[in-house]
């Protein structure tokens, strides 16, 4: 075997791991583009005047029904909340919140998706501030997933009962088998609901369980899923042309197959593949009355929930402005709360959607004549592609917004009013102007939200959302090939500068705009690389004078040079930090008097929120646990740390003989204990660096950072250094952190040359125990032993049966057994230390996060 195949299957499981990750997203694109390319085929003898002329045609009768059906669907998902949280969390979130929560989080999460059931994301933020726990808000979710794909079980039963003949795929058996295979699928579920009776029941899968809702909840449920599905197809249904569909029920089960294949095309509402879908199933090609049907129900069933949920918003936001709440007023006040930025990030984004499909269709040809009267030719040319670009800019920003940045929320302000002088000038469409005026009101008004000043671009975006933004400007250009499908494109038509040359100007405001999305691709794939950690930082003047009043050695690493400060308004304290990834990482607790360190804890949190940042706090000790976890912060246990009792240490005794033989056999050896001031560590920076190469050499491993030292000159000559001497030459040392007070004595870095003597760590450990009990010093503190004292029994949390299996069986990897018995020949006392962080799915990135800082690659975040 060769010496590069080590590394290289590391590298494969890498790639795969990373087309595994990309290959959804890649998929769901193409499903899109094949979507578009599909339904130009099905509607390519109509033209955008049929169109318009089917839309005049629709009945107000109709689009009254199909108001209705929305309002039915909408209520029901609210049903699903309700049951859910009084199944799974009962008391902890009212009714009506968790009723209106369901609806308006369903809403803003339609506009930008099509999902079945959706807003987990959403659920997450409002439910927790109820303090409701991620995994039950997963199991809120579930359970009404099952509610959802028992109501489709109901639905397709009857429909095989009732109509076996029609219902695709299953038409061509036998009656009989048909209506068999739908008497079983509904006696299936009437079975489990009777089972539901009686006693509490619980779903297992794995480790995970989720509590089943009661016998009438599963019912309430079960009929709200029906209600849903069957409400939200009957708005669609209603609108379509008379004659058009067979059956009610054939048709709900196209609905819900055409909702399935828009949610894997990634594309926003399932732009183009729902309504390919509906159109292909149907067998309804080239009708603009379907096509004009289609487009209302978008406007009904997505675009008018999110116009109610805004106002709702803006109701509560004048409501929160102007009195002081409490009681249930308060609770959906903080309820609404975490709606705004995905509600205002849906805005830009549809203000994007405005001026592309503006851009993508003729301009009105009275409008333009009278404009070309004021403004010269090129401006109105420039105009059309400045407001294309925008548009593309708006889609882009939008996830800034959603994750509360104000720079995203300056940028698109300035971008909507941008867009609605451009439309202007672009070919008087004053419609779109207002509609980008009153975007542009809305983010003025909820601007509260939008606090944190991240160093995030807010034009950084994630692959997943630069699919979507792909996918809308994909959109666009279709509609454009659409409205010009009559121009006859030839090569010189791309510079064709004419006022009524509509098709030219459409032509290269999307090249450009795709050129856009190009770069802000390649930016997003050179910047997801890591950069190793910044050293030699500048420290600010008052942190050594800290650090030496500090009874805790760890504040030493303060003096490191690779991480930033926050300060107290009073200058007694600081918190010190790093940026990995998406966390904002404190080492340690605040540093700093008893008083101060409540406030600066504090104060970090704020400023991680601020900067949309995650809030952690590595290698906490249990005292301080109360505050962090007033913060809404979970906990994981790391390890223990040992500390040993100077007061009472000796070397002496039956328990201590390896320390007695290891000193007594140095000594023998020629090896010869002293400790350097800090001042004679200069001169012996040479020998002591020759000595750390030896180390790292028999290592085979590079320097970390972070929580622990490295050889750096200017480091390492803040403190005095215990060495051992082998005939005059430094053959190990380690560097004292000595704390405030004499409460602690403690080493950093230790290191030797592999070389000299097996005894050489035992011996020089021992020595330096014994030099701090003759100084007076209380304690000695060994360090931590990682993932020592981790419980693994059955009821564990997973983090911690995880970790006691990887203690146990991960000697492979890393000798964590063996490092705790070493310091357990110290007699050292065991202290648990933690992990502070935010829980749920921020838990699995801040351990990523975390473990590429130490390794000196601290991730950068996208």
């Amino acid at each position: 075997m060769s010496a590069e195949t080590p590394s290289a299957q590391p590298a494969a499981a890498a790639g795969h791991r990373t087309w595994r990750r990309y290959l959804p997203l890649a998929v769901g694109l193409a499903i899109t583009i094949a979507a578009f390319a599909a339904l130009g085929s099905m509607v390519s003898s109509l033209t955008l005047a049929d169109v318009h002329g089917a839309l005049a045609a629709v009945s107000p009768l109709d689009l009254a029904l199909a108001v209705l059906f929305t309002a039915v669907s909408f209520a029901a998902v609210s049903l699903y909340d309700v049951v859910a949280v009084e199944t799974i969390a009962p008391g902890r979130v009212s009714r009506p919140v968790a009723a209106t929560v369901g609806a308006a989080g369903y809403a803003i999460s339609n506009a930008l998706g099509f999902p079945l059931l959706t807003g987990g994301a959403l659920r997450y933020h409002v439910y927790k501030s109820g303090g409701i726990e991620l995994a039950d808000i997963g199991r809120i979710v579930g359970t009404s997933w099952f509610a959802l794909w028992f109501a489709l079980a109901i639905m397709i039963g009857t429909a095989l009962v009732l109509d076996p003949s029609e219902v695709p795929i299953l038409r061509d058996l036998d009656p009989v088998v048909d209506v068999a295979i739908g008497v079983v699928l509904i006696a299936l579920v009437g079975a489990f609901v009777v089972w539901l009776s009686g006693s509490e029941k619980t779903a297992r899968l794995g480790r995970f369980t989720l509590p089943l809702p009661t016998q009438k909840g599963a019912i309430v449920q079960i009929f709200a899923g029906i209600a849903d599905v069957g409400a939200a197809a009957a708005t669609l249904y209603v609108l379509m042309p008379e004659g058009s569909v067979g059956s009610f029920t054939l048709f709900t089960l196209v609905f819900a197959v055409a909702v399935i294949v828009g949610v894997a095309s990634n594309a926003p509402g399932g732009l183009g593949t729902f309504e390919a879908t509906i159109i292909a199933s149907l067998g309804l090609s080239d009708r603009a009355d379907v096509v004009a049907a289609l487009l209302l129900y978008r406007l009904i069933y997505t675009v008018l929930p999110l116009v109610v949920t805004v106002i709702g918003l803006l109701v509560v936001e004048v409501v929160r402005r102007r009195s002081k709440l409490k009681g249930p007023a308060l609770e959906f006040v903080r309820a609404f709360e975490p709606l705004v930025p995905p509600t205002v990030a849906v805005l830009a984004f549809g203000g994007g959607l405005v001026l592309l499909f503006s851009g993508a269709t003729p301009g009105v040809e009275n409008r333009l004549g009278a404009l070309n009267d004021v403004l010269p030719l090129p401006f109105i040319e420039m105009s059309h592609m400045a407001a294309s670009l925008i548009g593309v800019a708006l889609l882009i920003v939008a996830r800034g917004l959603a994750k509360r940045l104000w720079r995203a929320w300056i940028v698109s302000l300035a971008l909507l009013v941008a867009g609605a002088v451009f439309s202007l000038s672009k070919g008087l469409d004053w419609e779109e102007a207002v509609i980008l005026l009153v975007l542009a009101s809305l983010l003025l008004g909820f601007r509260h939200a939008f606090y944190r000043r991240s160093a995030i671009n807010p034009f950084a975006v994630t692959w997943s959302w630069l699919v979507a933004v792909v996918a809308t400007v994909v959109a666009s250009v279709w509609l454009g090939f659409f409205a010009y499908r009559n121009v006859e494109y030839a090569n010189d038509m791309w510079w064709n500068f004419a006022m009524e040359d509509n098709a030219s100007r459409f032509l290269r405001a999307s090249v450009v705009a795709f050129a856009v999305i190009a770069a802000v691709g390649l930016d997003v794939a050179i910047h997801r690389r890591t950069e190793r950690v910044q050293k030699n930082a500048r420290i600010p003047d008052a942190i050594p004078e800290l650090v030496e009043a500090s009874p805790n050695t760890v504040a030493a690493l303060a003096l490191l040079g690779d991480k930033q400060f926050l300060l107290s308004p009073d200058g007694k304290g600081f918190v010190m930090y790093a940026r990995s990834g998406g966390s904002l990482i404190a080492l340690g607790e605040p540093i700093g008097p008893p008083e101060t360190v409540s406030e600066l804890a504090w104060a970090f949190r704020d400023l991680a929120d601020r900067q949309a940042e995650r809030p952690v706090f590595y290698e906490v000790m249990p005292e301080s646990l109360p505050l962090f976890l007033d913060m809404g912060l979970v906990a994981l246990k790391l390890g223990e740390v040992a500390r040993v009792d100077l007061t009472t240490f000796t070397i002496e005794g039956a328990k201590k003989q390896d320390l007695r033989t290891a000193t007594r056999r140095a000594e023998r050896e020629g090896l010869a204990f002293s400790i350097l001031s800090r001042d004679q560590v200069a001169a012996a920076m040479d020998e002591l660096r020759g000595v750390s190469d030896a180390w790292l050499d028999m290592k085979s491993g590079s320097e970390k950072g972070f929580s622990l030292g490295y050889f750096d000159p200017a480091y390492l000559q803040h403190f005095d250094m215990a060495v051992m001497k082998k005939d005059g030459a430094i053959v190990a040392f380690a560097n004292l952190w000595r704390g405030a007070d004499k409460q602690e004595l403690s080493i950093d870095l230790m290191r030797f040359r592999p070389d000299v003597s097996k005894v050489i760590m035992d011996a020089l450990f021992a020595r330096i125990l014994l030099y701090g009990k003759d100084e007076g010093y209380r304690w000695f503190n060994l360090g931590a032993a990682p993932l020592s004292g981790l419980v693994d029994r059955r009821g564990a949390s997973r983090w911690n049966r995880f970790g006691s299996f990887l203690y146990r069986r991960g000697g492979s990897f890393y000798r964590f057994d063996g490092l705790k018995a070493f310091k357990q020949k110290f007699g050292p006392v065991w202290t648990p230390h933690y992990l502070v962080c935010p829980g749920g799915f921020d838990t699995a990135k801040v351990l990523v996060d975390v473990t590429t800082l130490i390794s000196g690659r601290p991730k950068q975040d996208s």
